[in-house]
């Protein structure tokens, strides 16, 4: 039988014409009934169903997520070195309908990957070598991968055209040019398809090695879940901004009446996914064990991202991704830019990728409360220096050694995931291993330039980004070991429980314990800080804002920009709570780099310096991706509003 390459299959179905929906030229039929004869040739068919995802959804180069926010800063340097690094020009407010960046809604991407799928409905029956079980696992699959493809249209252009088939080639035009489905519509298509899937998939733990990395039971559940959140969310559920928005048969295309309901609908596939991932057997990461409580829960912290070969308690759904790990995770662009004569020096580690100081300041204090409502923590002398004595923060923070403020007595994450200057951060199994961060210019860590130079790498806030990286894995070895065998997680125990007291928390009148603080207490206890009761009555200026609905909002956004830090989730989120415009349109702050003491490092220790000021978020305009100007024309598809 011949072999169909992954070129040779797409050549099949992305067609030259006007339009994508359609599928193949009618001579090609028999080739693809041919493939569908075997076993074999259909599994490479559902293989290639996956690949058009992966990247766009795990990889930091291709998704605008990780970079398109206000997490990560970088400068001209890589802009020009590296422009395949789409989110830095969306955060620079340059996005456009003539050749959209992160566009994924035309021929060779999301669409031609639906229509592999429907390929796979129409022809996996007639495999004659499968068991009927078999056949229904692999559909399954498919039906949630569909559902996954249509969620990530959703969210980025909002109402997006629904292929239940493909469009017989001989059809007239006018039935191949479908118009944009409501948004509800939307939302009840992709709920259905995984209701299909999730009875019919089995959970991970006992998917075979070679289907792990394609959708299980506490996956589809955990998709099914964060649909219905989007949907629930301001974007989506009463938003006025679109209240005129009609496709091309007159449909409006948004319900602009707020329904509480969908919040509802959202908390219990929130907790239904829950229940469905504890039984069986997920849990978040804790128990790693080492020298000190505070290193023990930075490790469960580290941990709780990081996955290799499908190994992992607290994924719910993780993919193999399909690109170099070079573009695919942060360590090539966020491990330090060392000297060529350094031990640790790597071609590839770059350090042009720094943390901002947003959220540098995210973090909480030890307390778990925000930097601002600790009463006990010195937040007007945070740009002061100051020394730690405690012995809980060795190997974390130096003893009796000038430090300034804002790195002491922060909460574990902070240390988890931020190196900031004059703390210890472990680069390798060894003992000696453990370094310390010195980041004033002419430093180990520092820029070797005296000035912004735009032609080399340089990290331009005086912070360096650990997670996704191992403390156990030194610099140089990562390309030989550090990856080795890595998965992209998608879906994360801690999502859920984000999700669940968000969803309930907006839908009940006063936030309860059972349903909002109980799954934050979840994720407060292994990030190593009091529940959050403890932490705001006894700690916080703000005593009662844990009793309100509005207080709880800022509490649990507050969570899910520091438990999701750097994992492209605050792009999205900040688009579905409407918030973007507040967020995205300030200056990117750090410290002046070029210091070469500690004084005029810290700005004389006044307060941090712009660092990047290329910033723009057109509300509403910005809130849904535009899409490429020529598809509007070829599909005679409405365009989305103000693009």
């Amino acid at each position: 039988m011949k072999y169909l390459n992954f070129a040779t299959i797409l050549s099949l179905l992305i067609l030259n014409g006007c339009n994508y929906l359609n599928v193949v030229p009618e001579n090609d039929i028999e080739t693809i009934e041919t493939i569908f004869e075997k076993r074999e040739q259909a599994e490479d068919w559902m293989k290639t169903c996956h690949v058009f995802l992966t990247a766009p959804v795990t990889s930091v180069m291709s998704s605008p997520a990780f970079t398109g926010a206000d997490e990560v800063v970088a400068g001209e340097y890589v802009r020009n070195q590296y422009p395949a690094f789409e989110g830095f020009f969306i955060g620079d407010g340059l996005q456009m309908s003539q050749e959209p960046y992160g566009n994924v809604w035309k021929n060779t991407q999301f669409y031609a990957a639906i229509r592999y799928c429907n390929v796979f409905f129409e022809n996996i029956g007639h495999v004659y070598n499968m068991e009927q079980v078999e056949k229904n696992i692999w559909t399954a699959e498919i039906k949630a991968l569909k559902a996954h493809y249509y969620f990530e249209l959703m969210r980025r252009y909002g109402p997006i055209i629904l292929v239940p088939e493909n469009i017989d080639v001989n059809a007239d035009v006018e039935k191949m040019q479908l118009p944009r489905s409501p948004i509800d519509s939307c939302v009840n298509t992709i709920v259905r398809l995984l209701d299909e899937a999730i009875p019919v998939l089995p959970p991970f733990n006992q998917k075979d090695m070679s289907h792990k990395g394609y959708y299980c039971k506490e996956g589809a559940a955990a998709l099914k879940a964060q649909t219905l959140l989007l949907a629930a969310s301001p974007m989506f559920n009463g938003n006025k901004n679109y209240a005129n928005f009609v496709n091309k048969a007159g449909e409006h295309l948004f319900n602009s009446e707020y329904d509480p309901e969908k919040w509802k609908k959202a908390a219990e596939a929130t907790e239904e996914a829950i229940d469905i991932a504890l039984q069986n057997g997920k849990k978040l990461v804790e128990g790693n064990i080492k020298a000190t409580t505070l290193l023990s829960k930075m490790a469960d912290i580290e941990y709780s991202v990081l996955a290799r070969n499908f190994e992992h308690d607290e994924a719910l759904q993780m993919f193999m991704p399909q690109m170099s790990s070079t573009s695919t995770f942060w360590s090539f662009k966020t491990l330090p830019y060392f000297r060529s004569t350094d031990p640790d020096y790597a071609t590839s580690n770059q350090g042009c990728f720094a943390p901002s100081m947003k959220m540098v300041e995210f973090y909480y204090t030890n307390h778990g409360l925000p930097i601002e409502s600790d009463k006990e923590w010195s937040y007007g002398a945070r740009y002061q220096m100051g020394k730690e004595i405690a012995p809980d923060y060795r190997d974390v923070v130096p003893l009796n050694m000038d430090v300034l403020n804002l790195h002491l007595r922060r909460e574990p994450r902070f240390y988890a995931h931020i190196a900031a200057d004059r703390c210890y951060w472990q680069m390798g199994p060894s003992t000696t291993d453990l370094t310390l961060v010195m980041a004033y210019q002419g430093e180990r860590f520092g820029t070797q330039s005296t000035v912004i130079n735009n032609s080399v790498p340089q990290n331009l806030t005086g912070y360096w980004m650990k997670k996704g990286t191992y403390t156990n894995v030194k610099p140089a070895r990562y390309g030989a070991d550090g990856l080795n065998g890595n998965v992209a997680i998608v879906w994360r125990l801690a999502e859920l429980y984000l999700m669940k007291a968000e969803a309930w928390n907006e839908y009940l009148e006063i936030p309860d314990y059972e349903h909002v603080y109980a799954p934050l207490n979840e994720i407060r206890k292994r990030a190593g800080i009091p529940d959050l009761e403890t932490s705001w009555i006894s700690y916080s200026n703000e005593p009662n804002k844990i009793k309100t609905k509005a207080g709880m909002r800022e509490i649990i956004r507050r969570e899910w920009n520091i438990e999701f830090a750097f994992e492209g989730r605050r792009f999205w989120n900040l688009r579905r709570w409407l918030t973007a415009e507040q967020e995205l349109n300030e200056p990117l702050y750090g410290w002046n780099i070029l210091g070469n003491s500690a004084e005029v490092f810290y700005n004389h220790y006044s307060e941090p310096v712009p660092v990047w000021k290329k910033r723009a978020f057109a509300a509403p305009r910005d809130y849904l991706f535009p899409l490429r100007a020529e598809e509007v024309l070829k599909t005679n598809c409405v365009q989305n509003p103000n693009w």
